[in-house]
Formats: structure tokens, sequence, C-alpha cells
């Protein structure tokens, strides 16, 4: 009897370290934990990675390329079977790929592109985010609709646009395209602009809100538009404004973020911020666990297998959606 418990102990035990070793295991690398729209994903990629029974090991980069590239040795000195990254410098993209190559890695990018020339150096090699021109877009289409109907709009009445933008990372794809296409959008349908200022508040709120009281010391109620690369600039933009008495009575300035974070739609409900762009930060991270659970188990992504669609190879887009007060509760 003795033995026989013995020997069934044994077994269980070598089952238990067969399942331990038989459990796949992603590495996500993440460029800065603060990051709002970032922690969104983050918390997504865990609810979707115990739906499909796999583990997630998060770190964060802590906004440093070289943290960044320890983690990803780590990770690779680890084993794990696939990588989730979030470059920290999109141009350091191709460092992790040689790495990953060597140990025949694959890696799934997201939120920030790689350059083309780089996600086509391996067929194992892909990329889930949104393309930044079309929440620029919306940007454009948002102030257009507002301008046109309220005329208290042109503060002097020069039927020129007189704007503020803040912008993100220098470099960083989203704030270049956003930057570019929502003021494109207006001068490409006939709306006269003009630059008030443009700054970079990196992202954040608290130097949106440094940055916005700076612009406001400087050019007051000539500010007729405020655009924000995402929506905790645009919050803090709205503070600065709101310590200079906006948003009370008839003293108003449309602002716009993009990402629709759950505070983005608050300040939508609010009626500080007049509108935003959803960022799928769900979507996206399901998309980029999902796929990197299958190559993980050396699986190659199918319409079968793979529920979002993959473009020019290796390109998952997650469309934008426009969100404003006539829709926040959609949301």
């Amino acid at each position: 009897m003795k033995k026989l418990i013995s020997l069934v102990m044994v077994v269980a035990l070598m089952l238990i370290s067969v399942a331990v070793c038989a459990e796949t295991v992603i590495g996500v690398t993440i460029s800065k934990y603060e990051d709002t729209f970032l922690t969104e994903m983050r918390n997504a990629m865990y609810a979707k990675a115990e739906e499909l029974g796999v583990k997630l090991d998060v770190t964060d980069a802590k906004a440093d390329q070289t943290t960044q590239n320890n983690n990803i040795d780590l990770f690779l000195t680890k084993g794990y079977p696939s990588l989730a990254v979030n470059m920290q410098d999109r141009s350091a993209a191709q460092i992790v790929i040689d790495k990953a190559m060597k140990d025949n890695t694959p890696v799934v990018f997201f939120n920030r592109e790689p350059f083309a020339e780089v996600m086509s150096m391996w067929d194992k090699v892909y990329y889930v985010g949104a393309k930044a021109e079309d929440s620029g877009t919306m940007q454009g289409v948002a102030m257009a609709q507002y301008w046109d109907a309220t005329p208290a709009a042109d503060k002097n009445g020069d039927g020129v646009i007189q704007y503020v933008m803040l912008t993100g990372e220098p470099g960083h794809q989203d704030a270049e395209l956003r930057t570019e296409y929502s003021i494109k959008y207006l001068t490409d349908n006939g709306y006269k602009v003009e630059k008030l200022a443009q700054d970079t508040a990196m992202w954040d709120r608290v130097k949106g809100q440094d940055k916005m009281a700076t612009i406001l010391s400087a050019h007051g109620d000539t500010i007729e538009a405020v655009f924000a690369n995402n929506d905790d600039m645009a919050l803090g933009a709205i503070e600065a404004l709101k310590a200079q008495g906006y948003f009370t009575g008839d003293k108003y300035v449309p602002v716009f973020g993009v990402d629709a974070t759950e505070v983005g739609k608050d300040a939508i409900i609010e009626g500080t911020m007049l509108a935003t762009s959803l960022n799928d930060a769900k979507n996206q991270a399901y998309a980029t666990i999902e796929l990197a659970a299958l190559l993980a188990k050396g699986e190659e992504p199918t319409a079968e297998n793979f529920e979002y669609e993959i473009t020019d190879g290796n390109y998952i887009w997650i469309p934008y959606f426009s969100v404003d007060a006539t829709n926040v509760d959609q949301f």
C-alpha cells in the first residue's frame, strides 16, 4: 500500500510538472504603465488571456528603450513562445526583431507602429493598431460641424479658425498623423485656419495643463479651438481653461481629444470636451493577445481561427469611431 501511495504521488507530481511546463506564457512589454489608454489595453489583455487560458508576463518599460530591450532579453531567455510589444521608440523595432528572429520567436507589435521596411523583415512579425489619420480627420469633421452650427464660434468675426495644437511624443506616428489630418480636413474643405500655438505635452495630462496655461497667458480669449492628440492632454487643457473661467456662462472653447477613455467620455458628458474618437483599446488588446496566442502554438492566423482581418500580410487595423454628446452613451 505504501509503495502504491508513493507511486501515485510521483505520478501526480509528474503530471503537475508537465502541466506547468505546457502552460503558454506570452511576454508583453508596455512602454509606460502610467498612460491611461495603455492601462485600459493592459486590463483588456489580462481578460482575453484568461479567456484563452494563457498567461501573460507583463513589464513596464518606464518610457525607456534600454529597459524595454532588457525586458525582451529576459522574455527570450525564459523561452516564451511569442511576444507582444508596445515599442517605446518605434525606430528601435529592428533591434527587437533581430533578437526575436535568432530565437524564432514571433512578435506582435501594438499601438506604436514600426516603420514599414522593418515590418517586412520577417513573416512572423505583425502589427495591431488603428489608422491615426482617421482620428485626426474625425477631429476636423467635429470642428467643422461646430463652426458651421455656432456663429459665436468665430470670436473675432474674421472667418478664420484660430487654433491651438497639443501634440504627443515627437516621432510617434499617431502624434504626427493626428496633428496633420485634423487640420488637413479643414483646409481641404475650404475652412481658413491660423495656428496660434503648438507644443508637445507627451501624451500627459499634467503637461497638457501646464502647456495650455502658458498658451493661454499668451493668447487668451483669441483661441477658438484646442486640438489634442489624446484625451489626457485634452483633459489637461480643460483644467487650464477652467482655471481661466471657461465652461461657465458663455465662456467656451471647443476641445478635441482622441481615445474615448473613460475620463474622456466623462468630460463629454460634462460638456467640457466637445468630441473625441474611440481608439478601441479593448479590441486592439483582444486582437493582440489572440494573435500572440496562436503564434505561440505554432499556428498561422486564418479566417477560421482568428476573428480579426489581416491586411497587407501582417497588419490588423481596428477602426476608430467618432464620439460626442449625441452618441457617448453608446460607448
